[in-house]
């Protein structure tokens, strides 16, 4: 029996149906592109907020009650779903590896925002500073005098903000200041590494392991000559050259005081693909540790968003596609899954375009509704600049809304829920993200010095 698909109201879903399309672009939902199976309420709910119909796989999941596949008519067998442009038909697993294990509720709920954002702040500055201490003690062979033990104390530091507030630090690394490529990548590499591993519940002192390593990855580059570095288009015998970094660094951590074996394992083994296609080992599979793995995904990710040389980072959709397309070859499917839902479709600072026309910079996530985040309005749906900047609330919009429908205040038809249609690459428009960001952080802190004043003269 072939493929069979139904479209059915998102109202009809249960639990074991498996949902084969969506009513809009997969990109625009938080769902895996290739279809998934509904494991249970919560994800019965994202539905029902998202969509007003699916399609389903009759063959693959369980069927709604009243269907008969006998009977099931042809129009609804060839129905056409939504798919992601140049998308390919998903490979079965050629390589056996053991699923991760998942726990959302590992983390308590984010704080504020705007009272992580001056420690983020801090700590983000001593971050890039140690990193680049280490980089340049290498570079001049100050070997025994590396920051080792501050830098892990920072890294610690940075899980420790992000479980507290992703977005804070997200915020800090998302935009590219001048400053040299590999401390910047480091540390924003760092910053999702860190924010993928409390999204899948991770222990505290497994991700002070991951932040540590990923943070030294690349400090075996400082021993390649820089035209290496600098160089898009290498030739077999410089890629030899240039995939010896990764024994170059672990060298250098070994012979370091205070560098836990599994930090060296991040370094050794974050080349490493899942099909062996990796460096320097070619190892395949479970060979690579877990954090190995992360470490991969999180440094291609970061590297086609903001490559070096670029002036303003990739839109995020493109580099979240690409990465997608790999999984089952160089990355392991749940892992790439997970690792899109952790960070969402729109990061924060994510130029977007809205179903209204407007424009805005996403400032803050909603992380139980990641395609309804905070958004500053910055250009009017004729893509003029706003006098006064608006911050927009999607998801308490879509609430309000949804209220008027259940009430049967108004209909469906009547009631226009603000969507992001899609994210735009940073240059697209005149739009300063860095003095959003500025902007909007400042304001949290002003917010917060006015409240403090407020509450005194109020005694």
């Amino acid at each position: 029996m072939g493929i069979k698909q139904l479209k059915i109201n998102v109202n009809e879903l249960t639990v074991g149906m498996f949902v084969s399309g969506l009513d809009r672009p997969w990109t625009q939902s938080p769902f895996p592109l290739q279809g998934f199976y509904i494991r249970d309420i919560e994800e019965l709910k994202k539905l029902k907020s998202l969509c007003n119909h699916v399609y389903v796989d009759v063959v693959k999941g369980r069927a709604p009650m009243a269907i008969n596949l006998k009977t099931m008519d042809a129009e609804s067998s060839s129905q056409s779903v939504h798919k992601r442009p140049g998308s390919r038909a998903p490979l079965a697993p050629q390589i056996p590896v053991k699923p991760i294990k998942v726990n959302h509720q590992h983390y308590p709920p984010v704080k504020a925002l705007h009272r992580e954002v001056k420690s983020a702040k801090q700590l983000h500055q001593k971050v890039y500073i140690a990193v680049g201490e280490i980089l340049q003690k290498l570079d001049s062979e100050q070997m025994h005098d590396m920051p080792i033990a501050e830098t892990r104390k920072l890294a610690s530091d940075m899980v420790d903000s992000v479980v507290r507030n992703p977005d804070a630090l997200t915020w800090l690394t998302r935009v590219k200041e001048a400053d040299d490529y590999t401390y910047s990548h480091a540390l924003r590499a760092s910053v999702w590494a860190i924010l993928f591993g409390r999204h899948i519940g991770m222990a505290k002192k497994d991700l002070d392991i991951l932040a540590l390593g990923v943070l030294l990855k690349d400090v075996g580059k400082t021993q390649l000559p820089r035209r290496l570095l600098l160089k898009s288009d290498l030739n077999e015998k410089e890629q030899e050259e240039y995939q010896s970094f990764v024994e170059l660094g672990v060298n250098i951590l070994r012979n370091s005081q205070g560098v836990e074996p599994r930090v060296i394992s991040v370094v050794r083994t974050h080349c490493e693909r899942l099909d062996g296609s990796g460096f320097p080992k070619q190892l395949v599979g479970d060979k690579v540790p877990l954090l190995g793995k992360i470490a991969g995904i999180v440094t291609y990710y970061d590297t086609v968003v903001t490559p070096r040389g670029a002036t303003v980072p990739t839109a995020p959709s493109k580099a979240v596609s690409q990465l997608y397309d790999l999984k089952n070859s160089q990355f392991q499917e749940d892992l790439v899954v997970e690792f899109i839902r952790a960070i969402g479709l729109y990061p924060t600072g994510t130029l977007v375009e809205l179903n209204t026309g407007e424009v805005g910079v996403v400032v803050e996530q909603n992380f139980e509704r990641r395609l309804k985040p905070l958004v500053m309005v910055v250009l009017d749906a004729m893509k003029e600049p706003l006098d006064k900047h608006k911050l927009f609330d999607l998801a308490a919009d879509d609430r309000r809304k949804q209220q008027l429908i259940d009430a049967g205040k108004k209909t469906l038809d009547e009631v226009q829920k603000v969507e992001i249609v899609r994210d735009l690459e940073p240059g697209s428009y005149e739009v300063d993200i860095l003095k959003i960001r500025d902007d909007y952080l400042l304001a949290g802190e002003k917010k917060g010095i006015k409240g403090f004043i407020s509450r005194l003269t109020s005694v």
